[in-house]
């Protein structure tokens, strides 16, 4: 029988994937205790104001140390919340610039009058990384002219969009510029495994952070949910973790966020887990992230 050209990329498609599963299942053993030495570098975190008075920035940097943090990318409402935390700790701090202040929240940030202006000035005045998190809660396409603003501000300082949003929203953002660099909050977090799945395949740049996404990620028993599983070592490349702290019991929480996080990296190999922790940042974002930085600032 003669193979066609369809069949023979088939083929290796099939094969590609089921080498990765095998490296999951039994090629690799997982990292497991092993998870405990690998610095994080937590992809969505934010100091909102309500949480200046309850948890001071030395107290985020120690709680950063005492579960390995070594860095974190953060974005906060309003944005000197994130300015304070990189003021402090300038080592530990990857900061991003949140569209929301004054009465710019997520539902009406992009009907606000004078956000163009607003992130060209925190953009010069700070050295943010990215232009986010931010949510398109419905997509509505009259709000092109500003997101073409916005994906212009980061292509020309090289910064990632941090987007919370369903699929059809980011489909949307590459439409206007397939070149933009999208980090998807949440990795979609109301979408299931098979849409997300479907977008990072279509779309080879895009980032996801998993935050919020962690016990769907555990499943039950010894195994990782198979779903999850698929999307992991198909896209290792492109997945950070995150914590997400959006309201203060999620800082109440950390410890037990990152426990969370470690406890589905234990069951990876070695070389995604390193990947997924950290060293995905550090390409990223052209940075160092190690151990070292544990209790400095």
């Amino acid at each position: 029988m003669k193979i066609t050209a369809p069949s023979i990329a088939s083929f290796c498609v099939h094969m590609a994937f089921t080498s990765t599963l095998a490296l999951a299942d039994g090629n690799h053993e997982p990292i497991g205790d092993g998870v405990h030495d690998l610095p994080l570098f937590d992809a969505h975190v934010h100091y909102k104001q309500p949480a200046w008075a309850d948890y001071p920035v030395k107290s985020i940097v120690e709680m950063m140390d005492r579960n390995g943090v070594a860095m974190g990318l953060v974005s906060s409402t309003p944005d000197q919340g994130t300015i304070m935390l990189w003021e402090y700790a300038p080592n530990r701090i990857v900061p991003e610039l949140r569209p929301y202040h004054d009465e710019a929240g997520s539902s009406n940030w992009a009907k606000t009058e004078g956000m163009t202006k607003y992130l060209e000035k925190r953009l010069a005045d700070y050295p943010h990384q990215g232009i986010g998190e931010f949510h398109i809660h419905r997509l509505d396409q009259t709000d092109e002219p500003l997101f073409r603003e916005v994906i212009r501000m980061a292509k020309e300082r090289d910064i990632y969009l941090h987007v919370h949003s369903g699929a059809e929203p980011v489909r949307w953002l590459y439409s206007l510029d397939k070149d933009v660099k999208i980090i998807w909050a949440h990795a979609g977090l109301g979408e299931n495994a098979r849409d997300v799945y479907a977008l990072m395949d279509d779309f080879p740049t895009l980032v996801a952070d998993t935050s919020l996404r962690e016990h769907a990620i555990l499943g039950h028993g010894d195994k990782l949910n198979p779903a999850w599983e698929k999307i992991i070592m198909a896209f290792s490349d492109r997945l950070m973790i995150g914590s997400d702290t959006w309201v203060n019991s999620q800082w109440d929480n950390y410890d037990g966020i990152m426990d969370s996080n470690r406890a589905w990296l234990a069951k990876l190999p070695r070389e995604i887990a390193e990947k997924i922790a950290y060293k995905n940042a550090e390409r990223l974002f052209g940075i160092s992230v190690s151990m070292d930085q544990i209790g400095t600032r």
